[in-house]
């Protein structure tokens, strides 16, 4: 990214604080303009169009440069520059309502570097991405067209941009390109570079204007419909089989423990031989777990990624935010910082309540965990973007206003936190007494093991949103604006309600084989969602994409797994979270030695 980028990142924290005072995260006023006011052209960026990430400046390629020593760039915040977007001012001269019929950009003399790079730039099908008016134009460098005998392609570029913008009023509602007089490329020969401009009044609305990008037989297909409607199915079964767990087996359970009588020895040999199951670990349940600190790092951290999820989602379907460029990150990030309080309540009260006593460091690790797992993945995805010299490259001046935004929002809220959990929710309130002794764990048949209910466990959340995923990772990484956030939101509760229920039901069968270490086994049976989202993820780019080369390669597997690290603790604290309460809930009416 050019130095004018990283001096523009100097302001952003202005721009953050007004952010945060815009209710609907609008990115810009009305788009008004006067009869013939200029209309800027911005170029972006240029790459192979099978990697999406791979992306450079749209001047890497040895297209006509703007006159002037300092190219004019657009800012438009902190996602749009960590999304790789980087708007230049072509100086193309186009004004409102007025048509150009043929327009000179400028005259490209080629020459043997020249001529290569477009070359190498057709053979990998390089796209370009421009805006006008905040709307977007995509286009193809040239084409390669066989020769008469069908081998040794030869090379043509594209020589005449056609602009077509519809306008109502004085707004702009649709703005298209079309590439036209292809000429070949050839060493010392010179080529003029124009362009044409068409305006034509339409009737839709401004408020409308951004429909035409959205791919509704895609994302509104059948088959979306129909896994919505699965998946609520599999939600009534489960709710459904933990329901008859809690109101039949453990009435069952409750009533042969409480019950009492008359001859006592005969009660006693009765007790002997029924006492049973997760009865018998009632002086063990409650014992802390191993790794307290962590397992309240990650509990804490998932449900502040659980809320954060959940913010995103309902200020995206409010907001329309996947109209601007960048805002769903800008809203991520802020919204992270800003939901930091939870994760230190949530980390500072589980700690305290199981008798943790260095709870800085407790805290210190609530607050860093996540974010740190994401740096060091950004990190090495950031070098290779350097080495590359691509877009994708994150400015220093751009890293240090996340840091700034993570140092002095984040960490405070989450120390904050964490002391508002030791002290409002931090007292032990067991329904049983911890024994000193801890009680032998017997064995139990292989699929009892806390292992293989790790593993089973993540099998049905992640069919519940396994078609989700599919529409997810098609809008990411194959061109499509993702805008349902409605089948999303649905998803997303779907998805929480049978985690909790799959990660009960694999609570109680484990405390019934009476092994009483169900924290971090019924976090993990939740967690290994993310494992088969993954494993998903692996099939889907080999079958579902061209992606090709060590920079793709690096970038989708680097994004993909640090979204599966907040998908697999998002649902291993909400797993934790459910099986705690059921714990509890079981325990609090047996009589506890």
């Amino acid at each position: 990214m050019s130095s004018a980028n990283t001096a523009r990142s100097l302001p952003l924290l202005a721009f953050i604080s007004l952010l945060l005072l815009s209710p609907a995260l609008a990115f810009d006023a009305d788009h008004r303009y006067g009869q013939e006011e200029p209309v800027k052209l911005w170029v972006n960026k240029v790459g192979p169009y099978n990697n999406p990430q791979e992306t450079y400046n749209y001047y890497s390629l040895p297209f006509c440069h703007p006159s002037g020593d300092v190219a004019t760039h657009k800012w438009g915040g902190l996602g749009e520059v960590l999304g790789g977007n980087e708007l230049i001012d072509s100086q193309i001269d186009i004004k409102f309502g007025k048509n150009v019929d043929k327009g000179v950009i400028c005259q490209l003399e080629l020459d043997e570097a020249k001529v290569k790079q477009f070359k190498d730039a057709i053979e990998n099908n390089y796209w370009f991405e421009f805006f006008v008016d905040d709307l977007p134009l995509w286009g193809f460098v040239g084409e390669l067209r066989p020769d008469k005998n069908g081998e040794n392609g030869k090379h043509f570029l594209y020589t005449h941009k056609s602009i077509t913008i519809q306008y109502n009023k004085d707004q702009i509602i649709h703005v298209n390109l079309t590439q036209e007089n292809a000429k070949p490329l050839e060493s010392g020969r010179i080529l003029d570079l124009t362009y044409s401009v068409k305006w034509s009044l339409t009737n839709v609305s401004f408020a409308r204007r951004f429909d035409v990008y959205l791919d509704y037989p895609f994302f509104e297909h059948q088959i979306h419909w129909f896994s919505i409607f699965n998946s609520f199915m599999m939600v009534i079964f489960l709710t459904g089989l933990v329901s008859m767990i809690l109101m039949r087996t453990l009435r069952n359970d409750y009533a042969k423990y409480a019950r009492e009588d008359d001859d006592l020895v005969e009660s006693l040999e009765r007790d002997v031989s029924e006492e049973t199951g997760w009865k018998l670990v009632h002086g063990d349940v409650f014992r802390p777990p191993r790794s307290l600190v962590l397992l309240s790092a990650v509990v804490g951290t998932g449900a502040q990624l659980a809320l954060l999820v959940l913010l995103v989602i309902l200020m995206a379907i409010v907001g329309t935010l996947y109209v601007g460029r960048g805002a769903i990150v800008t809203t991520f990030i802020i919204c992270y910082a800003l939901t930091s309080f939870i994760a230190g309540y949530v980390s500072g009260g589980m700690y305290s309540r199981h008798g943790g006593k260095n709870w800085i460091k407790s805290m210190i690790l609530t607050a860093c965990l996540f974010p740190f797992m994401c740096f060091g993945i950004g990190f090495i995805l950031n070098t290779i973007a350097i080495f590359y010299g691509s877009l994708a490259a994150i400015p220093f001046g751009t890293i240090v206003v996340v840091f700034v935004i993570w140092a002095f929002i984040s960490f405070p809220l989450a120390l904050l936190g964490t002391v508002v959990g030791r002290n409002w929710s931090g007292a032990p309130n067991n329904p049983c007494r911890v024994k000193t002794i801890p009680r032998p764990i017997p064995e139990k048949k292989w699929y009892l093991t806390p292992s293989v209910v790790s593993m089973m466990g993540g099998l049905l959340p992640f069919g519940s949103i396994f078609i989700e995923m599919y529409f997810v990772f098609t809008s990411f990484w194959n061109y499509k604006v993702y805008y349902v956030y409605g089948f999303m939101l649905l998803v997303f509760l779907i998805l929480i309600i049978v985690t909790v229920c799959v990660t009960i039901v694999g609570t109680y069968f484990l405390l019934n084989a009476e092994n009483y270490h169900w924290q971090w086994t019924s976090f993990f049976s939740a967690a290994s969602t993310a494992v088969y989202v993954y494993l998903y993820s692996i099939y889907y780019y080999y079958v579902k994409t061209k992606m090709s080369g060590f920079f793709q390669t690096s970038f989708y597997f680097g994004y993909t797994l640090m979204f599966c690290l907040g998908l697999g603790i998002l649902c291993g604290a909400v797993g934790y979270l459910g099986s705690n309460l059921f714990v509890r809930r079981i325990y609090k009416n047996i009589k506890c030695d």
